[in-house]
This record gives structure tokens, sequence and C-alpha cells, in this order.
């Protein structure tokens, strides 16, 4: 039987971040959370799997339930018990983030290391993003991450008008090149990601990018900020204005700052999936909503939902009032 070329190659980015990113070893468990519209994303991650010696490997399909879901099934909930590693590979949906927010928290909390990937595509795992040098991105996440340590707070610019101000100080940087056990990250992976002071953020975002379960727009979206509220949100497109103030009102803290995110991954595109455009080089992006897996997040939303901008400048201010540029115009600056 003739093996799909481009199905050997989804293969090979399945094994690498299992290997790579998830540190699978082998007899590790493997759970695969999928439905209808990613049983081949799915089948890749088996078969990595099982060239990496795989323990049990098992896969639960959502197609069984009525979508969209609000709630964990049942019959999921009791399955996490014994999993080493977890893969969650199904379609995204704006209407599901609060159902993705209870089984990633729940997953986590049978200490299972945890491959997010809603909305991923084929082209994803073939054409780029999931087949990298994943051990070249943690050298670099490294060295960003350190150019945080000991920040006060950040200023966030960009030519199309972004002006915002973060308070980070005690809020340390995470990776998703390297998740550990009780922990999850995105995959295909590549950035590293803070939690700002909730109440400490001030300015406006200019949305050039993409937006979390919605994708890319024509219009550029202003968001204006103050003490880390998201206090108006303001596009030549009305349709989409309406439902992102419905989008970031779904709870008390989901319109309260929640994250800074920085893109590493050489080969990830900007394509409009922002599972894979917050992952490339040149952009960052915030979000609003749940932090809690972060370090010293405090929003307990049940949503996130996160807006993407590109080439910004980032100067860092640390707590002796030195101030540093570390990005210009989207390119690192470390020297």
């Amino acid at each position: 039987m003739q093996i799909d070329p481009k199905f050997a190659v989804m293969v090979a980015g399945a094994k690498n971040a299992l290997q790579s990113v998830l540190s699978m070893n082998r007899g590790d468990n493997l759970l695969i959370i999928l439905d209808d519209s990613r049983i081949d994303v799915g089948q890749a991650f088996l078969e990595g799997a099982r060239k990496l010696g795989a323990g049990k490997a098992d896969v639960y399909s959502l197609s069984a339930h009525v979508r969209p879901l609000m709630e964990l099934p049942d019959k999921l909930k009791s399955m996490f018990r014994g999993y080493d590693v977890i893969i969650n590979t199904f379609d995204s949906e704006a209407k599901e983030t609060p159902f993705r927010v209870k089984l990633l928290y729940e997953e986590i909390s049978y200490n299972a290391k945890v491959g997010h990937a809603p909305g991923i595509t084929r082209e994803m795992m073939y054409e780029g993003p999931m087949n990298v040098d994943y051990k070249d991105i943690v050298i670099k996440a490294k060295q960003l991450m350190a150019a945080f340590d000991d920040a006060e707070s950040v200023q966030i610019t960009t030519k199309l008008g972004t002006n915002l101000r973060l308070g980070i100080k005690n809020r340390g940087f995470q990776t998703d090149v390297l998740i550990p056990e009780g922990s999850f990250g995105n995959l295909p992976a590549g950035e590293i990601w803070c939690a700002p002071e909730e109440d400490k953020g001030n300015g406006v975002v200019v949305v050039d990018g993409s937006i979390g379960d919605i994708g890319s727009l024509k219009d550029l979206i202003h968001l204006t900020v103050e003490d880390g509220e998201l206090v108006k949100i303001e596009s030549a497109n009305k349709e989409i204005v309406k439902e992102l103030e419905e989008l970031t009102t779904i709870d008390r803290m989901a319109n309260i700052i929640g994250e800074l995110g920085i893109g590493l991954n050489p080969n990830a595109r900007l394509t409009g999936n922002l599972l894979e455009d917050e992952k490339a080089g040149k952009t960052a992006h915030i979000a609003f909503g749940n932090n809690m897996d972060m370090v010293n997040g405090c929003n307990n939303s049940k949503t996130h939902r996160d807006f993407l901008f590109k080439e910004p400048t980032i100067v860092v201010t640390y707590t002796n009032m030195i101030r540093k540029t570390i990005m210009e115009d989207g390119v690192v600056s470390l020297g």
C-alpha cells in the first residue's frame, strides 16, 4: 500500500511535537480528543506516538455530541486518569471557548502534558510550523524570557497606532515549546507569554492581524484599555464589533487583560488562523480573559480571547527604572 506523502509529513510533525514539546517517552499513555473534522490529524498523532513506543493510545470523538459544547461530557470527564499525554484536536468555534477552558483545567488536574490544538489544519501539519527545530526555538525563547527578568512594565507601539502600557511586575514569562507535567500549550508551538497585572493596562491596541476563533479581518479593530479593562471596541465592521462585545462580556472578567504573547516560530505563517498566527515571528498579541494557568495570573473568566498585531516595538522598563528596547518593528533586539 502506497503511503500518502503528505500524511507521512503529518506523522513526522506529530512525532516531532510529541517528542520535543511534550517529552513523550516510551510506554507513555496517550489520549486524543478529536472530532470528525480532524480524524486524519488525530491519526497522525497516533502514528507518531506508536513510532515513539507509546503504551496505551485511545481516541475520544466530540462528534458524538451536539455542538457547540458548553460542558464536559460525563463520559469524557471520567477518562482522563492514567494518561501521560493528551492531544486536543477538533474544530474551533468561538462559542465553545468556555468548554475548552474547562477541558484544559480538567486535563491538567490529572498531571497530564496537554497539547492543545483546536482548529489545527492539515496545512499546519505538513507545511511548516509543526516541522521545525524546536530546540532552536527553546534557545530563543529562553533568551527573550530572560530579557523580561525584573521587569516593571512594557510599552508596546506599532506604526498603525498601537500604544499600550502593561504592568508585568512579578509576572514571569512562560513558553509552549517545553510543556511540563500538569500543564498545557498550543500545537503548533512557538511563543512566549505572561499574565499582565490585571488592573495596570492602559492605552490603545490596533489589531491588524487575526482574532481568536474569528480569523483575519478586512478592517482594523481599535481596542481601548483603561486600568486593564477593555472599555471600547471600534471598527468600520459594525457586525464584528457587536460580536466581539458579546464575546468579551460573557462574564465579569472576560474583558479584563489576561495575556501578552510574542511569536517565535520561524515556520509559522499568517493565515488567519490564530492558532498558527500567534506563533509567527514579528507578531505579538494580547488576550482578555482567563489566565489562571499563568504565573500569578488572577483572571478566572470562563473565556479567553486573543487579538494579534504585527511588527510591534516593545520597550521594557525594569524595577530600577532602566528602559530597554527588546523588539523593534517586530525584530527581536537583545544586544
